[in-house]
């Protein structure tokens, strides 16, 4: 029914599994066959309304305002809001099944006396409310919450959920997040041999494994704030032989030393922060680079440059998918945003998909690219002098 790709991956009965595959396929139907009806009725009714009302083109809000009355986008974002549901629906109950289960595992492995890696957590940890307040992307629980002694659920339920988000039933490593962003990283510095390598906002450690393969003989971390996630990463990574040292910090203030780092990496994470918390990831950023060292963050695109339309469709996860900072993010000047944290201009670089040929931008020391996830994403970052 499926490969075992780790010792911590959930076990599932025939008809969990067909669940889940046919979630994935759902989801991907209404992504491939449906949603795009919605550019059909602006077109043809919301945005011809909207000109004539405004004598002017409409802004990213004014066209939210006037899709919610009609009834075919009603229907599409409850169709996308219920398969997100439906994905955690299925996935909690199958992690339920075997939470006990799990954490065993998880004992069992961190328990062991021939760890490659390492474990640290913080029981003191207080999580930022821009985490706590929702259960981001609708996941039960968040990355945080810890519901028993040795608690995974977190990290079990994501490493799960995460195959049906992208659409991919097939289960497996998951570290194509990871290869995609080190894909990036070797075009634009294809000589960079790091000592030691961080992983802000590492969660059950996809990334992270995908960086300790790529970088063997570097000293690799992953930090995030959730307990759950990382005693998941943890076992996950020795099952795998990976070894990696992973801490509970949160990225805005960590106690690594200064200059400790020769690349610092994120995927994802910029998007689930505020701005203020940004701003202090990147500065912090900044702190732990060594000389010459790499600060590269992915996260998603910037409004500027982008058609009002496709502003509006990009930030739906902000208003429907418990993601309320997106919005914001895109709206943000990263590149003035990193050079508030110290660095300078002529060492910054930026990725944009191209899908947007006229955001590619060439800075110190980017090259032209085109790589793209999904059509909408964004690596930024800087050299540290």
């Amino acid at each position: 029914m499926q490969d075992k790709a780790h010792a911590m991956l959930v076990d599932e009965s025939h008809d969990e599994h067909a669940r889940m595959d046919f979630v994935a396929t759902w989801k991907a139907h209404i992504t491939s066959r449906i949603s795009g009806g919605n550019h059909t009725v602006y077109e043809s009714r919301v945005k011809p309304a909207l000109h004539k009302a405004l004598a002017r083109a409409p802004r990213r809000e004014e066209i939210h305002k006037a899709m919610k009355r009609e009834p075919f986008w009603q229907m599409t974002s409850a169709l996308k809001r219920n398969a997100q549901e439906m994905m955690w629906d299925s996935t909690h109950e199958v992690v339920t099944r075997q939470q006990d289960n799990l954490a065993q595992r998880y004992r069992n492995i961190a328990g062991g006396n021939r760890k490659k890696g390492s474990l640290r957590l913080d029981p003191a940890m207080t999580v930022p409310r821009y985490i706590s307040a929702v259960d981001i992307h609708l996941m039960p629980g968040n990355y945080h919450t810890d519901l028993m002694d040795d608690d995974v659920f977190a990290g079990a339920i994501y490493d799960r959920g995460v195959h049906i988000f992208g659409m991919r039933p097939k289960v497996g490593v998951n570290e194509g997040a990871g290869e995609f962003t080190l894909r990036f990283l070797r075009d634009q510095f294809p000589n960079l041999k790091p000592r030691r390598i961080l992983d802000m906002g590492c969660s059950v450690g996809h990334s992270t494994g995908a960086f300790a393969k790529a970088f063997p003989e570097a000293e690799v971390h992953g930090i995030d704030i959730g307990a759950p996630m990382l005693r998941y990463a943890h076992a996950r990574a020795e099952s795998l032989g990976y070894p990696i040292h992973f801490s509970q910090q949160n990225a805005e203030a960590t106690d690594f030393p200064d200059g400790h780092f020769d690349l610092i990496l994120s995927y994802g994470v910029t998007h689930e922060t505020s701005n203020r918390a940004l701003r202090a990831i990147f500065r912090e950023s900044h702190r732990l680079l060594a000389k010459g060292g790499v600060m590269m963050h992915g996260g998603g695109l910037q409004y500027h440059g982008m058609d009002p339309y496709e502003q509006f469709v990009t930030g739906w996860d902000t208003h429907y998918n418990a993601e309320p900072f997106i919005d914001a993010l895109h709206e943000l000047d990263l590149p003035q945003l990193i050079l508030d944290a110290g660095f300078r201009k002529q060492n910054l670089f930026e990725g944009t998909p191209v899908r947007f040929p006229e955001r590619l931008k060439l800075q110190g020391t980017a090259k032209s690219n085109d790589y793209n996830l999904n059509g909408a994403y964004l690596f930024c970052g800087a050299v540290r002098e």
